[in-house]
């Protein structure tokens, strides 16, 4: 088995990186390099020229059906997939360094956070970046001011309701809420 030495494809495979580790300039030098974007991104006016420069943070296609409302924050964007006819509302956040899968038809409301990054507990490792994938099924819906944590698989339709914190994954057909997030009902 062939193991990898790139920084971006460790922290995509869930690996836990120090700061101490000599590749970590790469992380803060491709954040930067990716606000200078956001700023272009947050200034157009226009759909798909917002399309288009996300296209150029994600390194992907952003279908013609997807809409986002600016401002939207990335921090990195390459670990980043968004599907057809997505809703991305406005003041949203997207900490993608251990990737987040957007399938078709999410709705997305205003200020909600994805965090597919971390850190330990203990203090004597806290300076560490953990990672873990975060995947938003077809259809779901993710209310305003929600937190989606590192590692979550929201389901097929599910619905997060607002201010929710969301740190385990979430079945396919129910509706959760609360801090933490848990089901409230089938739909």
């Amino acid at each position: 088995m062939k193991t990898t030495t790139d920084i971006f494809e460790r922290l995509r495979n869930g690996e836990s990186i120090p700061f101490s580790d000599p590749q970590y300039s790469r992380i803060v030098q491709a954040c930067n390099d990716t606000k200078k974007m956001l700023r272009q991104l947050n200034n157009a006016a226009e759909p798909g020229e917002t399309r288009t420069i996300l296209r150029q943070i994600t390194g992907s296609r952003i279908d013609e059906t997807t809409t986002v409302f600016t401002p939207l924050h990335i921090n990195y964007g390459r670990h980043t997939k968004i599907g057809k006819n997505v809703f991305i509302n406005f003041d949203c956040v997207l900490l993608d360094l251990g990737g987040i899968t957007i399938e078709d038809h999410v709705l997305i409301a205003p200020k909600v956070s994805l965090l597919s990054e971390g850190h330990p507990i203990t203090p004597e490792t806290r300076a560490t970046l953990t990672t873990g994938h975060i995947h938003i099924k077809k259809n779901a819906w993710i209310g305003a001011g929600a937190t989606v944590m590192q590692g979550v698989t929201i389901g097929e339709n599910a619905i997060v309701a607002a201010g929710a914190v969301v740190s385990k994954d979430v079945p396919d057909n129910v509706v959760v809420g609360g801090i933490p997030a848990k089901i409230i009902k089938s739909i």
